[in-house]
């Protein structure tokens, strides 16, 4: 599977403002599907409470405070369209990844859906380093965004290339066509894990 260098891509930078504005004047218009790729295994999540009490050390408090969350991540769904997320995960699971993959499980009991890949599974094709992180809206445009060190958003890069969208759409429509149920890798998988333990991996 060749891989088009999203470097090569005419492209403009959004800063996380913009990128947001611009994002949500068509997110919840779009008919069809709309794609994500999410390969890294860290992210910061800022003032989110259920990603903080995970730091803090209460696994069963964040576990609560999604639940609780239900009606805000139900409204952050596409209205028209479906997101289809597809997962990379590398094992043993970061503490990060363990608290996210139960929030991705709750967006697919509002109407998400997504599937999980195993890193090995990619490795032969990120020759050049990892896959991006994409939000890709077909026949539309697509988003690279960025991230800081410490693993925050700071923004976007967005492309209107058609080729470029059409290839990679095309890239994560396969990939996740590879991939496992999220929704049963996270029961069968990860529920059963011990709670994360913070700075050390999730085995």
């Amino acid at each position: 599977m060749k891989i088009p260098r999203l470097e090569a891509v005419p492209g403009t930078m959004l800063p996380m403002k913009e990128y947001a504005a611009d994002f949500l004047e068509v997110f919840h218009d779009v008919d069809g599907v709309i794609w994500k790729l999410e390969r890294a295994q860290e992210f910061d999540e800022g003032p989110n409470p259920s990603w903080n009490a995970m730091r803090e050390g209460d696994w069963q408090r964040s576990l609560e405070l999604l639940e609780a969350a239900r009606e805000t991540i139900a409204a952050d769904l596409p209205a028209r369209g479906e997101l289809r997320r597809l997962r990379v995960v590398e094992t043993p699971l970061t503490a990060y990844l363990q608290w996210e993959l139960h929030l991705l499980a709750l967006r697919m009991r509002l109407g998400e859906r997504g599937r999980v890949l195993d890193a090995r599974e990619v490795a032969d094709i990120e020759t050049d380093g990892p896959l991006p992180e994409l939000v890709i809206f077909p026949g539309r445009h697509m988003y690279h965004v960025q991230y800081d060190k410490g693993g925050t958003c700071v923004g976007a890069r967005r492309t209107d290339d058609a080729e470029a969208v059409r290839a990679w759409g095309s890239i994560v429509s396969s990939l996740y066509e590879r991939g496992e149920d999220l929704l049963t890798y996270v029961e069968e998988r990860v529920a059963p894990l011990p709670p994360p333990g913070i700075g050390v991996e999730a085995r």
